[in-house]
């Protein structure tokens, strides 16, 4: 099978199970809730671009800009690192593990789809099937505008919902009535540094990494052509 349909089929994939993931939540859950979570946010990023990534891979047109494909890479693989390292570790201060261990049927393949099989996919998808070398060292920085918003909507929405709204605030790290402004701008700096770092390696991974494939049989990348 040429390697383009490969690489259109795997992008596909890895879409569908974002949007699957998201639906089910949407669902089970209330949209105007479920829209508020980082989760969210970069898995439809991931439902957006690799579903386009999937299009043209299959239609053999050039790839979406790397400031776009990497930048999804680098939130959701935050996404799959802070569910697994922080949210779903007992050992951590800010653990939901009994809540996430709680989870059943829907609600439980959803939390799989969008903290393990998407930040995986994503990963392979630029591991195996992106050509190396388009990330570029000010895209770290540029990056960072994602996390960003996300704190920006996060507080104001924390600042506006009722005090007795059991998901006032998103993640325990951005809980203001628990670490007051001051903690959580300190949680969102370690957290911002975090991000800037993962996309120093991120970018240095992508310019010595070897091509995993013959140069000339893979395809211009998702990549290449420019936590609930």
């Amino acid at each position: 099978m040429p390697n383009t349909v490969v690489t259109a089929l795997f992008r596909g994939l890895i879409a569908l199970a974002a949007v699957t993931g998201i639906v089910i939540e949407c669902v089970e859950g209330n949209p105007l809730v479920v829209f508020s979570f980082f989760t969210i946010w970069s898995n439809t990023a991931v439902a957006v671009v690799l579903g386009l990534g999937a299009v043209r891979a299959w239609q053999g047109r050039p790839a979406l800009p790397p400031l776009w494909t990497g930048g999804v890479l680098l939130c959701v693989s935050v996404v799959g690192l802070v569910f697994h390292l922080v949210l779903d570790n007992a050992a951590s201060e800010f653990n939901e593990a009994a809540a996430i261990a709680r989870l059943t049927g829907a609600r439980a393949v959803a939390n799989q789809l969008l903290h393990t099989v998407t930040p995986i996919g994503v990963v392979l998808d630029w591991l195996v099937l992106t050509r190396p070398g388009a990330l570029q060292w000010r895209h770290a920085a540029q990056w960072l505008a994602a996390p960003g918003t996300y704190l920006v909507f996060a507080l104001l929405r924390g600042a506006l919902v009722s005090p007795d709204t059991p998901t006032r605030y998103t993640y325990p790290f951005l809980d203001v009535t628990a670490h007051g402004y001051l903690g959580v701008l300190t949680n969102a700096v370690v957290l911002g540094l975090a991000f800037y770092a993962l996309g120093l390696i991120l970018v240095t991974v992508d310019r010595f990494r070897p091509s995993l494939v013959g140069h000339e049989k893979r395809i211009s990348s998702l990549g290449a052509g420019g936590l609930e």
